[in-house]
């Protein structure tokens, strides 16, 4: 055997002791092993333990000599939007055990389903002993499946079937439109409901679900929220231990509880209410499920009732009061975690509460199980005071909105614990004090965040666009983040009911017409009840169904039942819609011959002009608009479904004027700022970039579409292997660690390589994925705890004060007070992407900008010095690796080589192999953060640096423009820019670089030969080459004057392509500058040009006189009258109204600068 070497890691969750520990070694293992029954370890999420769930009970029936079948069916929704994933992939192994996974149309309809699988047998006709079935939906799925729920479960269900209705519920309204908690729906139709609280529960409270459900003649609800199904982790399998039995203290009545034919509503309400209710509180009595999981010892005083979440978050308050088993026992503190929280088993908790003298209830939303307790003790002659939604005096205790945090459950705790030794209640005080203080932590919040967003390229940019004055609301779906846009996207109904608010709106409003989105999965759920409501009612209503080929909210599922737009198409057209069109991105892959006679086809281009025709149209109209969501492609491009696409857009820098338009037209993130010597211009990010060409729609000569391009990677050589890090932390505590970063760009995979490492390790891990809408170009949290045993795992989620290491694969998330006050200065790590990604503003807000130094400050003062690390991961990836997707393993790399990862590099590879995706760009991206940590000249030195910003000095500044402009236009020309700048130092220094930024802004005005000229500058294609390996045929996207048309519905000129001939043309253009302002030049004749020309006398005269009176001017004014021109930017109409919009604040600050309130001075005008 190979002599194991040790090494030193430093123990402890918050101090560096050191100890000496071996490496660990990785154990086999392999994804499949979570459908592996006979692996009893392993790693799994929530709704892969599910699947698992159905094989397990497919396995322990046929052992007990059954030949049952599985139904699995509902409708997708967080945090249950994995599930349909999870089965779909599975199918392959769950077919030999005849469970069937079939998705829903809609919730109600599937729990219809549900409902027959428990009558397969009773007419003789059935194939099997019984079905198990499994119901999913999330809380407004619950809500509107009522009707199907009510009657099923007062139906009963089969001996050897049972149902189990897994509720998601959102109580925080994260990726909802309204905050849900299920449980007084299921109570409504009487059926019992089991929460779990950890992936381990799911399984177990499962199988004791189903025997209940068979025994009771009832559906078991399983109540789901993101700490649960959507937490992952090492698991203990084996279920040995969980052997439901049946009550032998329960006397069933002569003909069972169980479904049958024949039977009248009356009578099944009595049986519900006389019997299965008893029933199913005999089975949680018989099976033992609620549980005493601290005894407080002989006499407690204090005990503590939760269920799921609120039970790990028990423990993590107690946690952070320092009290362990031994020193509840020591202070009389008992807890009873629930498995059912309705209807509560009475002799249980009555048990419990003897001789308590208060019971604290901790429970998130509305208090079920507090006032089911409130009820069962009520008659004790000495009955424990009972706290809960309320205090003692009355007071909110644990609020009903929102959700509880384990600090606030740890102070109230606290203030209620019985009287200990002197020394307990001094250590617990200090405790307390400390968090008090995290719970008050007053940090001001960051002036931005990172919002809601569509994708590159989605094309909700494009068709959630309306007329000026229009009226539209949002729906349901990706759309619902218009209403965020600016767009006049306003107001929303719940799913299926989109434009029905309308109805009743329209009889009492002035208005005659309003636009309604609808996504195609909503359509297909429900919507086209809607619809059908509109057309009856007779509104003047424009649907604009927007067809993407993917339920895209919920993670790009196909749309049930097949549908496609044509087969919509034709039902509307049953439906009676006044008048239908189709428009798309690309009309010539559309089959016109299966469009039905008179459904026009129409470019995206033209949606304006279709909206405003189908507006005047009586009745409810529709308007198709067929594109593919860009998440979907991008998807299917990586899978080889389909081909890549090399039609790349480059914005050419030098042409570029920063103007935004392409930001305005598009709504896309995937254009980003390009900071120059010469200001603020635009960029594509091709790793972001989906192809959607929208942003050419922009009123900008500088956009090129390059055809075969294949983005440049200047390639990461093979690295020197880095140094073992010299110490790592113990997992002598849990150790926590909180990773953030932007939705979509691959956030929730490195926690899962971090899970799965430790998985591997024959340790333990807990994460919790906080994605929802958030997936959608918004803030990602991962949560994750590491443990030696899963036992040592309570509540994953991180606490204020709680996160070890902080890995931010944002910048402004890492700096908004979600991530910070999970810090302790103390103690805490922070390791943070320096990139800037603009959010979803940068595209609506041309100069928008981040507070680069506060972020980096915040972050840098939130922990102890020396403890951040900042590195620009996103340009290493991009230039390095090809793809910005790697920088998140570039950090992961980075965090593990500065010793903040208490697992080896051994486990993360292979953890990086397992994953199956990019595995050789994964490994290079953490070799490369490894690298950067140990020698970052290494690193750098390989990375293409950008030019230097701006000149150092003034001279150097007057210098360079100088010689800009002789090249531009003459030595003359340059000569005149001099002069005046040299005037302007008469003011003061800042004054004088103003001028000499602004003036050559206004003289270098970009015309056709100069546009020309850019275009046949070397540097073009040099600039294209860095960015592109391969470069094939070029377009240009322009508006020359005569030839260009004017849109009549926008009044925008619109753009046409030109292929690379255009080059000889601009070559031939260039040679023309000596024309620019004579009376030979055939575009110095245009309203622009006049206009620039104006620009320049006007801004001449007014500094000259400016820095002839400087003392006697306002400074403050004159300098920003001076700087005014950095606000003109663009071509054409964009040009003009940059122009326009400074107007007010030249008069204002003519006024100003003379210290004057008459009328302002005319100089110049």
């Amino acid at each position: 055997m190979a002599r194991r070497v040790p090494f030193y890691l430093p123990t402890g969750n918050r101090a560096h002791h050191f100890v000496r520990l071996y490496p660990m070694t990785t154990s086999d293992v392999s994804l499949d092993d979570k459908f592996d029954l006979s692996k009893n370890r392993v790693f799994m999420t929530g709704t892969q333990a599910l699947v698992r769930l159905c094989l397990e009970q497919s396995a322990r029936d046929k052992a007990a000599g059954y030949s049952t079948a599985g139904y699995v069916t509902g409708y997708r929704g967080s945090p249950l939007g994995n599930v349909d994933f999870q089965f779909r992939a599975a199918r392959e192994c769950l077919a030999p055990s005849d469970v069937v996974f079939e998705e829903g149309l809609n919730e109600d309809l599937a729990a219809t389903a549900l409902w027959g699988t428990q009558q397969a047998e009773l007419r003789g006709d059935g194939k099997f002993d019984g079905v198990f079935g499994l119901w999913y939906g999330k809380g407004p799925g619950v809500d509107r499946s009522g009707d199907a729920l009510r009657h099923a479960n007062l139906a009963g269900t089969a001996p050897r079937g049972g149902v189990l209705l897994l509720m998601g519920d959102d109580h925080t309204c994260e990726s909802s439109t309204t905050a849900h908690q299920s449980e007084y729906a299921l109570v409504d139709a009487q059926i019992p409901i089991l929460y779990p609280a950890t992936v381990a529960d799911i399984l177990e409270f499962g199988l004791h679900g189903w025997a209940l459900s068979r025994f009771a003649g009832v559906w078991c609800g399983i109540k789901a929220v993101k700490e649960n199904i959507e937490s992952s982790g090492t698991i203990d399998t084996d279920l040995s231990h969980v052997k439901p039995r049946t009550p032998d203290d329960f006397e069933l009545p002569v003909q069972g509880l169980n479904i049958r034919l024949e039977d009248h509503p009356t009578v099944q309400e009595t049986r519900l209410h006389r019997h299965k209710m008893d029933a199913v509180r005999a089975y949680v009595r018989t099976n033992d499920l609620d549980k005493v999981t601290i005894t407080g010892g002989d006499s407690p005083k204090l005990g503590i009732i939760a269920a799921g979440k609120s039970y790990l978050d028990v423990l993590q308050a107690l946690a952070e009061l320092g009290i362990d088993e031994k020193a509840a026992q020591s202070l009389g503190i008992t807890v009873l975690k629930l498995a059912m929280t309705w209807p509560l088993e009475p002799e249980r908790v009555t048990a419990f509460a003897e001789g308590l003298k208060q019971i604290i209830v901790v429970e998130e939303k509305r208090g079920l199980i507090e006032d089911q307790l409130r009820v069962i003790l009520y008659d004790l002659p000495q009955r424990p005071n009972i706290v809960g939604k309320k205090s003692e005096d009355g007071r909110v205790l644990f609020p009903a909105e929102l959700a509880l945090n384990p600090l606030h459950i740890a102070s109230e705790i606290g203030a209620r614990l019985p009287a200990g030794s002197a020394p307990r209640t001094a250590a617990i005080g200090a405790k307390l004090r400390e968090i008090t203080e995290r719970l008050h932590d007053e940090r001001a919040d960051l002036p931005v965040v990172r919002g809601l967003g569509f994708c590159a390229g989605c094309p909700h940019n494009s068709s959630t666009k309306a007329p000026e004055g229009a009226r539209s609301f949002a729906g349901i779906g990706c759309h619902y983040m218009a209403q965020v846009m600016d767009r006049g996207v306003e107001g929303y109904t719940h799913m299926g009911a989109e434009g029905s608010n309308w109805i009743g709106e329209a009889r009492f409003s002035k208005r005659n017409h309003v636009f309604q989105n609808l996504g195609d999965g909503t359509f297909n759920h429900s919507g086209v009840q809607a619809v059908r409501a509109s057309i009856g009612a007779g509104v003047n209503i424009t649907y604009k169904l927007l067809y993407n080929d993917a339920v895209a909210l919920t993670g790009g599922q196909a749309n049930d039942g097949g549908v496609d737009s044509y087969r919509i198409v034709a039902e509307l057209l049953a439906a009676g819609v006044s008048k239908l069109v189709y428009v798309t991105e690309e009309p010539a892959r559309i089959e016109k011959a299966r469009l039905p006679k008179g459904v026009a086809l129409w470019h995206r281009r033209d949606l304006m002009k279709v909206q405003q025709q189908m507006a005047r149209i009586p009745g409810t109209t529709v308007i198709l608009y067929d594109q593919t969501c860009a998440s979907e492609n991008r998807r299917r491009r990586k899978r080889g479904l389909l081909p890549e696409i090399h039609k790349r857009v480059y914005i050419n820098p030098s042409v570029c004027e920063g103007c935004g338009d392409c930001g305005v037209q598009s709504n896309c993130v995937a254009i980003q700022p390009l900071e120059t010597t010469l200001g603020r211009k635009r960029r594509i990010d091709q790793s972001a970039c989906n192809h959607d060409l929208s942003c050419l729609d922009g009123f900008c000569p500088s956009f090129v579409t390059v055809s075969g391009a294949v983005p440049r990677v200047h390639g990461a050589p093979d690295l020197p292997q880095a140094e073992e890090p010299t110490s790592k932390p113990s997992l002598d505590a849990p150790y926590s660690i909180l990773i953030n970063g932007i939705g979509g760009t691959g956030v929730v995979t490195v926690g899962a390589l971090i899970g799965m490492a430790a998985h591997l390790e024959v340790g333990a891990a807990g994460l919790i994925d906080m994605a929802g809408l958030a997936q959608k170009g918004g803030s990602v949290f991962s949560h994750i705890k590491l443990a030696r045993t899963a036992a040592e795992i309570s509540a994953i989620r991180v606490p204020s004060g709680g996160a070890d290491l902080l890995l931010g694969c944002d910048l402004l998330i890492s700096a908004t007070n979600a991530s910070l006050s999970t810090l302790d200065k103390r103690s805490s790590h922070a390791v943070v992407n320096s990139h800037q990604q603009m959010p979803g503003e940068f595209a609506r807000e041309r100069d928008f900008r981040l507070p680069l130094d506060s972020m980096v400050g915040r972050i840098e003062t939130a922990v102890a010095t020396g403890r951040s690390a900042f590195v620009n991961a996103t340009s290493i990836a991009s230039q390095l690796l090809g793809n910005s997707i790697g920088a998140n393993t570039i950090m992961l790399g980075v965090a593990y080589q500065r010793g903040l990862l208490p697992l080896s590099a051994d486990a993360l590879l292979r953890a990086i192999e397992l994953n199956g995706v990019a595995i050789e760009l994964n490994k290079k991206a953490f070799a490369l953060g490894r690298q950067w940590v140990q020698d970052p000249d290494v690193v750098l030195q390989l990375l293409q640096q950008p030019d230097a910003l701006k000149p150092q000095s003034l001279d150097d500044l007057i210098a360079d423009r100088s010689r800009r402009l002789s090249a531009y236009q003459s030595a003359d020309y340059a000569t005149r820019y001099t002069n005046l700048v040299g005037r302007a130092r008469a003011g003061n220094a800042e004054f004088a670089e103003a001028v000499a930024q602004c003036f050559y802004k206004l003289m270098a005005y970009k015309d056709e030969y100069e546009i020309a000229a850019l275009y046949s500058d070397v540097s073009f294609k040099s600039d294209l080459s860095k960015t592109f390996s391969e470069v094939g045929k070029l377009e240009f996207h322009l508006a020359p004057p005569l030839i260009s048309r004017v849109d009549p519905v926008t009044g925008r000129v619109r753009k046409i392509a030109f292929g690379p001939w255009m080059l000889l043309v601009f070559w031939l253009l260039s040679k023309g500058k000596r024309l620019r302002g004579t009376i030979f030049d055939p575009f110095g004749y245009s309203v622009e040009r006049r206009m620039e020309r104006k620009l320049i006398l006007e801004y001449e005269t007014l500094v000259t006189e400016i820095a002839h009176n400087f003392e006697a001017v306002d400074q403050d004014a004159a300098l920003a009258l001076a700087k005014l021109p950095e606000q003109i930017r663009g071509f054409g109409h964009v040009k003009r109204a940059s122009i326009e919009a400074i107007r007010e604040s030249r008069t204002a600050l003519m006024r100003v600068v003379y210290r004057r309130a008459e009328e302002p001075v005319t100089v110049g005008r």
